[in-house]
This record gives C-alpha cells, structure tokens and sequence, in this order.
C-alpha cells in the first residue's frame, strides 16, 4: 500500500500543486484525495469487513475490530512548500488500540514500520529510542507553537521551559527520529487520530511510549493532544510538567 501511495505522492510533488482549502481552511491537494482513495480501494479488495478512518473521506465501519487509521500526506504545507518531511501515514487498530503503523516518507527515501513481534524499523533495519532520565538533557519536538491553543500553550511553555532544546518543524517525521534515537520527546496539540495512529506502533516498537496529555491510551477518541518519549522516565516526568 505504502508503495503505490508513494507513486502518487511523488508524481503530484512534481509540480507545484493545485491547492484548496477545507471549511477548516486547512489546505488539501490533489495528491491527498488521490492517494487516499487508492489506499481505500486496497482496503476494500483485500479486506473487506475492516472499517476505515481516513482525512480526506471520514470513516466507514468505524466499529469494526480492525480499523485502517489513514492520513496520506501528513504535513500538506511541507508537501505544498517542497518541505520533503511529510509522510504517508497508514495505521491499523485492532479493538481500538493501536497495532500496526507505516510512516512512508518518500522525498527521503524512508519507510518507518512497527509492530508486535517486528519492533521498529527504518528501512527493514532496526530502530531503538536512546535513554533519556532527565528532562534537562531533553531534546523537544513540536510540529509548531501555533497548534497549541489556550491551556494547551501555557502547558506547553511549561514542558519546553524544562528541556534541554526545542525544534520545530518536522510532522510525522519528528516521529521517527526520536524512534531513532535522534530526539527524546515529541509534543503536539490539536491532533486527528490519523494524525498519530500509525505513530504509536514504530515509537513504541522502538522502545519509547506515546500517549495523551493525560497519560491515556490513544486512539480514535481523544482530545487532540499527543506526548511520544523515547525514555518511559522521560513521559512520566513530561506527563507532569504538563499538568503544571
């Protein structure tokens, strides 16, 4: 699936894109629509009694034991820019809880996968989260400051006044490399479960945790917020700067 999302992905981003904006005024293109229907049309054939949760078309048979979570491009400014970090995302929930995830970042070159029994990989070679105890030596990632809003902010600010760094930018890709071990915490707000769903499996594949601002179990309830740490000891100390 990831493959011929890419084919379509990397034939739109050849040329600047045609752009609209949903009622939200977030921006969609072609390639989002196109490439999300194709991953649909896979679904349907091969598994037909699964539900899907998708950006660009909403959800079918949410209530189904397997439930494909699928956002194909997360990051469309970066896509619309020619920011190469945006990324297929495509997640599978078996009852609600996250179980299998494909990152597919196709500029780079990079597929991210996580499973039960696989881990994590980049590429088909293994990735593992660095250890991390102390928020000081923390290094943060947030797709930007402007997604946070209101309490979310101030709760934010706490978080980042405890870090080491702070680096914006990034997406799903900011995912990865802490799954690599190239960052310990990743902080975002106003998310969509297929914003983060085919996230959980490669981080937490790759030996970090990733939850809610509350420390709840992701899914496709939620209130938008995600923390991922590539340390356990640095969620639960993170989990408490954002309680403030």
């Amino acid at each position: 699936m990831a493959a011929r999302a890419r084919g379509i992905v990397l034939r739109h981003y050849a040329e600047p894109p045609e752009v609209e904006d949903k009622a939200d005024l977030s921006p969609v293109t072609k390639a989002d629509r196109e490439c999300e229907a194709a991953l649909r049309e896979m679904i349907g054939a091969r598994f037909p009694g699964h539900g899907i949760f998708g950006e660009e078309f909403g959800a079918e048979n949410a209530e189904a034991e397997f439930v494909w979570v699928l956002d194909p491009i997360d990051g469309t400014k970066a896509f619309i820019t020619g920011k190469p970090l945006f990324g297929t995302l495509i997640g599978l929930l078996r009852n609600g809880v996250p179980f299998l995830g494909v990152m597919d970042n196709p500029v780079l070159d990079e597929v991210w996968a996580g499973a039960p029994g696989l881990g994590a990989r980049r590429n088909g070679e293994p990735v593992r989260c660095r250890p991390c105890p102390e928020l000081s030596r923390a290094w943060l990632y947030t797709t930007s400051p402007q997604m946070h809003q209101g309490l979310d902010f101030g709760s934010f600010e706490d978080l980042r006044h405890q870090c080491r760094h702070a680096v914006y930018g990034g997406d799903c890709y900011s995912y990865g490399q802490l799954a690599r071990g190239r960052a310990d915490l990743v902080c975002d707000s106003s998310m969509q479960p297929y914003d983060y769903v085919a996230l959980v499996p490669i981080v937490e594949g790759a030996g970090g945790r990733m939850t809610d601002w509350a420390g709840r179990t992701l899914g496709l309830k939620g209130d938008g917020t995600v923390i991922a740490a590539g340390d356990p000891r640095a969620l639960d100390l993170a989990l408490a700067a954002l309680r403030g």
